[in-house]
């Protein structure tokens, strides 16, 4: 039986949603399976669409920082909640908002299929009721929770020797 499509939020306030958002939790996927530190950050472009870009660190807190590029573009301009990440030329993938935070502290990206799913927030952590109401949330929305991975954010002792991921800008 197949399960209902994913319900997005109702309204995304755009400039509001650009920035850095720290990966909390996601299912795992090869680019992100024994990432460390993980930020993925969005900024408005002149042309409408949105820079996006990923940081992170492979395998370790010292290990050097590694950085994707790509692009988005809002498909339902009502809500804003409906995007398109290309990661490659000719690779488009599904990015629903499904769950945020009123005071945009948190958000959680879905993906039609469900085997893709992301918990982010604006900080390190979150707290241990607002992370289980979001599992929760995500279990009434098809997912099964037990599939979100945490992502080390908070290394031994409060800093990495490495120093913290920058994101700075968008990359032309």
């Amino acid at each position: 039986m197949s399960k209902p499509p994913l319900r997005t939020v109702s309204k995304v306030d755009l400039p509001r949603f650009m920035g850095d958002w720290r990966v909390i939790a996601n299912i795992p996927y090869f680019a992100e399976r024994d990432a460390y530190d993980s930020v993925e950050s969005y900024a408005l472009r002149p042309d409408g669409k949105i820079a996006n870009w990923f940081v992170f660190r492979r395998g370790s807190w010292e290990a050097p920082v590694k950085r994707f590029d790509f692009s988005a573009e809002v498909v339902n301009k009502h809500t804003n909640a409906e995007w398109r990440v290309r990661f490659l030329p000719l690779v488009k993938v599904a990015y629903l908002i499904i769950d945020l935070d009123p005071d945009y502290q948190w958000t959680v990206i879905g993906h039609p299929s469900r085997r893709y799913g992301w918990i982010m927030a604006r900080e390190r952590t979150l707290p241990d009721d607002v992370y289980a109401g979001i599992l929760s949330r995500l279990a009434d929305q098809g997912y099964d929770p037990s599939k979100f991975v945490k992502v080390p954010q908070v290394p031994p002792g409060g800093a990495s020797t490495a120093g913290p991921v920058r994101t700075e800008g968008p990359q032309d």
